[in-house]
């Protein structure tokens, strides 16, 4: 069972915990895990790609420990886990990803101290098979990722939240049309779908990584409260902005060319999150668990909370 509050941090062991992907990615979750972890006092390892502005806050921070690496040299692996027995896996969108995965598999198997590894991927995970071939490559990365890490033999949980509320498909592309007219311009049809708030996926890696007496081996499918088409969200933005704001399902080669090309992703982003807009229109996000409700002991969050955070939607 979970504990909280100062429990967690009693509870779990003196060494440091690990957290990876520190320095960013879409809504920023391994800071926030790292922030989580922190107020609770608890020490934290952190390993950041690049030293720059962001390592430098995070070095003025009591008990955090900031370690500059790359997740596929193993040299640098290593010396992130020396000490460590929790860790948290997470990384970017990024071609690179199932290098980085095999690479913490082999380095943790080799160090053989970790009793807990929480590594993070995506719902669409626990709908693919070997022979399935509709998926992003950035969705097989993942896909191949969770079977290294689990070959491996190193204690792990898997965490497969469904897209964020802070994914580009909400973030920039919805909230550009908004702000233009009023709109929610995605090519997703009738379908139904369950963001997620990264706040909320972060917190439930926090706890993860706190827990006493963690069990390995377990998935965790983390979506929102329920499951609704792109018409009832636009009626959330609604509520929470206090103007209209509508639903324009627009064909989807229409879209890609005068929307999403807009944001000049990096090919590997743009096929990725071109996919997951295809995959929506096919009803393949139209999933609703409690796993969230169940770990945190709360609701999870709405979009709402998006739209608080990003400044331009307040005027």
């Amino acid at each position: 069972m979970l504990r909280s509050g100062r429990q967690e941090a009693i509870a779990v062991h003196v060494q440091p915990i690990l957290v990876t992907g520190v320095g960013g990615g879409v809504g920023g979750v391994g800071r926030t895990v790292l922030d989580r972890l922190h107020a609770k006092g608890v020490p934290v390892r952190a390993l950041v790609h690049h030293d720059d502005e962001r390592t430098s806050d995070l070095r003025a921070m009591a008990g955090v420990d900031v370690v500059v690496g790359d997740l596929t040299r193993g040299a640098d692996v290593v010396e992130a886990l020396a000490g460590c027995r929790r860790a948290y896996f997470g990384m970017s969108v990024s071609a690179s990803y199932l290098e980085a995965a095999t690479t913490v598999a082999a380095a943790a198997r080799e160090d053989d101290s970790l009793d807990l590894l929480v590594s993070i991927s995506q719902m669409t995970v626990s709908q693919m098979s070997l022979t399935s071939d509709t998926e992003s490559h950035q969705q097989r990365l993942h896909w191949l990722g969770e079977h290294v890490l689990n070959w491996s033999g190193v204690p792990v949980v898997h965490v497969r939240p469904t897209v964020f509320m802070e994914n580009p498909l909400f973030a920039r592309v919805a909230v550009a049309s908004i702000l233009q007219d009023g709109t929610i311009r995605l090519p997703f049809g009738s379908a139904r779908t369950s963001p997620i708030a990264a706040a909320d996926v972060a917190e439930v890696i926090a706890r993860l990584l706190l827990d006493p007496a963690p069990s390995s081996g377990r998935v965790y499918e983390l979506t929102g409260a329920r499951s609704r088409d792109m018409a009832a969200i636009a009626a959330e933005f609604s509520t929470a902005l206090g103007r209209t704001v509508t639903y324009v399902n627009v064909p989807y080669e229409e879209w890609l060319e005068h929307d999403l090309k807009k944001l000049d992703l990096p090919p590997h982003v743009f096929e990725h999150i071109a996919t997951m807009a295809r995959l929506h229109a096919e009803g393949r996000y139209d999933r609703a668990t409690n796993d969230v409700t169940e770990l945190l002991g709360r609701p999870p969050l709405g979009f709402d909370s998006l739209i608080r955070n990003i400044p331009a939607l307040q005027s």
